[in-house]
């Protein structure tokens, strides 16, 4: 998602694995929207990792799960994210209005504080779109 990029530095491969042999990063953030289309993909996705479809040399970071709307998710989501986090370590980042029309958030929920120290990076620090 080209939202936490700007944020926190690093690259944004779309909707492809990135590949370590060209030269491209090897270590993986996967990012999926808190919808059910997100969470199959991503689950879908860390399904290509674990039977090794995925280029080689890939490491996963964590999984981040970003909001696609305001308020509380719907319990069946709930239960899906549940079962992500039996396979992967999972980050929530709850719904930012800035993002929705190209902005900044005001101030840096800590959700994305705990991304950004796991990825080794400070929001819109330095490698951060200005």
């Amino acid at each position: 998602m080209t939202s936490l990029v700007e944020l926190l530095g690093g690259v944004d491969v779309g909707a492809r694995w990135p590949e370590p042999a060209r030269g491209e990063p090897h270590r993986v953030v996967l990012v999926g929207r808190t919808s059910a289309r997100g969470l199959r993909s991503v689950s879908q996705a860390l399904g290509t990792l674990h039977d090794g479809k995925a280029p080689r040399g890939l490491e996963l970071l964590a999984v981040v799960l970003v909001a696609d709307a305001p308020g509380r998710l719907p319990l069946g989501l709930l239960r899906r994210i549940r079962v992500l986090r039996s396979v992967a370590r999972v980050h929530r980042v709850p719904w930012i209005p800035a993002w929705r029309t190209g902005g900044r958030p005001s101030s840096v929920p800590r959700q994305l504080a705990a991304v950004a120290r796991l990825v080794g990076s400070e929001p819109y620090g330095e490698g951060a779109a200005p």
